[in-house]
């Protein structure tokens, strides 16, 4: 037996590298191709197969996503529509409140004014009144303390005038 394993080696040695002895080049490509073809059969009935519907699903995963995240984003916009509409509409609704509440305080105002101006040309009137009759009253005061001026200036002079006299003068004086 150690004679055949030592002829083996022999043998062996002499052709060099089993890959490159050309006498079992036939059977060699046999099996690469048998190997191929297995290789072949198994990527493309299982792996391949599987591999191709991963990639479907994350394809369809990824539109779905985009589809939700644009569906998000166009509800988005029409929340932020709704949202300045309502801003709007808010501020439309407290300039309307405003201008209702100036309106309301220029008619209390506009009241208060005329009540106001009511009151000052009574107060006018009363005053007026009340100056023509101190003027009416000034005059006859001034008439009289004319006439005690006269009959005294009169007296003091030394002469004797009648009280018709001195009226007399003194309305003519007046008079202008």
């Amino acid at each position: 037996m150690a004679t055949e394993s030592t002829e083996m080696a022999e043998a062996v040695t002499d052709a060099g590298m089993p890959q490159l002895n050309f006498e079992t080049f036939p059977n060699q490509i046999f099996w690469l191709i048998v190997t191929l073809v297995v290789i072949y059969l198994l990527l493309s009935r299982i792996a391949l197969p599987r591999i191709s519907a991963i990639l479907a699903e994350r394809s369809g995963t990824i539109s779905n996503d985009l589809a939700a995240a644009e569906d998000l984003k166009n509800k988005a916009h029409e929340a932020e529509a709704a949202y300045d509409k309502a801003l709007a509409d808010a501020r439309a609704e407290s300039n309307r409140i405003g201008d209702a509440a100036r309106a309301d305080a220029q008619k209390d105002l506009d009241a208060a004014i005329a009540k106001a101006d009511e009151q000052i040309a009574a107060q006018t009137a009363e005053a007026e009144a009340a100056i023509a009759e101190i003027r009416a009253n000034a005059t006859d005061n001034v008439a009289e303390v004319a006439r005690d001026v006269a009959r005294a200036l009169v007296n003091a002079v030394g002469v004797e005038a009648s009280d018709d006299a001195v009226d007399a003068a003194v309305n003519d004086r007046m008079k202008g």
